[in-house]
């Protein structure tokens, strides 16, 4: 299959370069991230990926090619809109309200579908030779999101900092916090709230040290106000074979099940669930990242899609 994909970031979204406590533009990649792996996913599985991003710092992989502009010799367009093609759009982000989608989308978990009223998604996958996995974790939980964004400027409380940070304070519990922001009033307000709660805040992580913090984690504390789509430091968690403790709250339900976490609902609940985390195997959390929320499995994903997509396309031609 030739399949155009397009993207608006400079390829490749991988970044291995934390800035420490320094401001990012973009302080989470992860839209960016999946496209890269949907694309290294289809080339892998044979197919020929003609990708159109905002300039390239290094050459992809065989079978995908980088493009300017979408080409017309191919079987799908995907996150691009064509009038003589069919299509896809991969869609990353819930609305506040529910309001009617073009069948052509595909969402990135089963819940975020359901919450639009669509069967059609594939859920986020992740590549594992990007995580350590270990079986031996340290006393510290970690706290690992953006703290600022463009839709929620606010989202160091959206993701539930101030949560992690009480739930650590009453439990005696060490915390370590990483991600950055865009503007340096934020990450003074969460160097400040990190500082008066006793918590470690190491500002913006990538490549080695995150794989290290992920691996040796006791757990990841997840406690999001955000409806989510798929998020993927859940997946790099259970990559990492790391326990999560997250919100009982849209899809984590979906994600977090008894095997690799828990679900909690107040600040009492993530204490309780402190003392009952050696019953969470890492063996059992990387197996279900393996499982369920590999790339080359997203990519598969993604396959079916195309194909239901150009079937109706082909139906809706013969029927004019």
């Amino acid at each position: 299959m030739r399949i155009f994909l397009a993207s608006a970031h400079r390829y490749p979204a991988r970044d291995w370069r934390g800035a420490g406590r320094s401001t990012r533009t973009m302080p989470s990649s992860g839209p960016q991230l999946i496209h890269d792996l949907i694309a290294h996913g289809l080339a892998e599985s044979g197919h020929r990926v003609f990708y159109q991003v905002d300039g390239a710092d290094a050459e992809p992989p065989p079978g995908i090619t980088l493009v300017d502009s979408p080409p017309q010799d191919v079987d799908i367009y995907h996150n691009a809109i064509s009038e003589t093609l069919p299509w896809v759009y991969t869609m990353h982000r819930l609305f506040d309200e529910p309001r009617p989608v073009p069948p052509q989308w595909v969402f990135v978990s089963e819940t975020l579908a359901g919450h639009h009223g669509s069967t059609r998604y594939v859920c986020n996958g992740m590549d594992p030779q990007d995580f350590l996995y270990s079986e031996t974790k340290d006393r510290y939980l970690l706290f690992l999101a953006g703290m600022q964004g463009n839709t929620h400027k606010t989202k160091y409380h959206d993701k539930g900092l101030d949560i992690a940070l009480d739930v650590a304070e009453r439990a005696g519990a060490e915390l370590v916090v990483a991600g950055t922001a865009q503007d340096e009033a934020t990450l003074n307000l969460v160097t400040d709230m990190c500082t008066r709660h006793g918590a470690t805040y190491l500002g913006d992580v990538r490549g080695q040290r995150k794989q290290e913090l992920l691996a040796g984690a006791r757990a990841l504390i997840f406690p999001t106000r955000l409806r989510e789509g798929c998020p993927l430091v859940l997946i790099e968690a259970m990559f990492s074979g790391t326990p999560v403790l997250a919100a009982d709250i849209g899809v984590c339900r979906e994600m977090v099940t008894p095997e690799v976490g828990f679900l909690c609902k107040e600040s009492e609940d993530y204490i309780a669930a402190l003392s009952q985390l050696d019953r969470i195997q890492p063996k059992a959390c990387r197996e279900r990242a393996e499982t369920h929320y590999h790339y080359r499995t997203m990519a598969a994903g993604y396959l079916e899609q195309y194909a239901r997509s150009i079937s109706q396309h082909r139906d809706a031609v013969e029927a004019v």
